[in-house]
């Protein structure tokens, strides 16, 4: 092998290296960006079922106290039509 043919061999396998470690870093880049995003929506996540949680917890208490009155308010009609009736 001549000299020229070595030095054409390590460019050849230089440049291949080159063509194949941008779209390695490109992508590694690109992951590194949707492990970040991605762990953002899980926070975003679970801090959203949390106010689900207390928001649907809020509204079983006030439906529970609504299901109290109209109780009371059944009661007070049933009494009434008996002592009335």
């Amino acid at each position: 092998m001549s000299e020229w043919t070595v030095v054409s061999v390590i460019v050849v396998l230089a440049g291949l290296l080159l063509s194949l470690l941008k779209p390695l870093i490109s992508l590694n880049s690109t992951l590194t960006r949707l492990t970040d995003t991605v762990e953002k929506l899980e926070q975003e996540l679970a801090e959203s079922a949390e106010k689900n949680r207390e928001a649907h917890t809020r509204l079983w208490d006030k439906a529970a106290a609504q299901d109290e009155m109209l109780q009371a308010h059944t009661l007070q009609l049933a009494r009434l039509e008996r002592e009335g009736g």
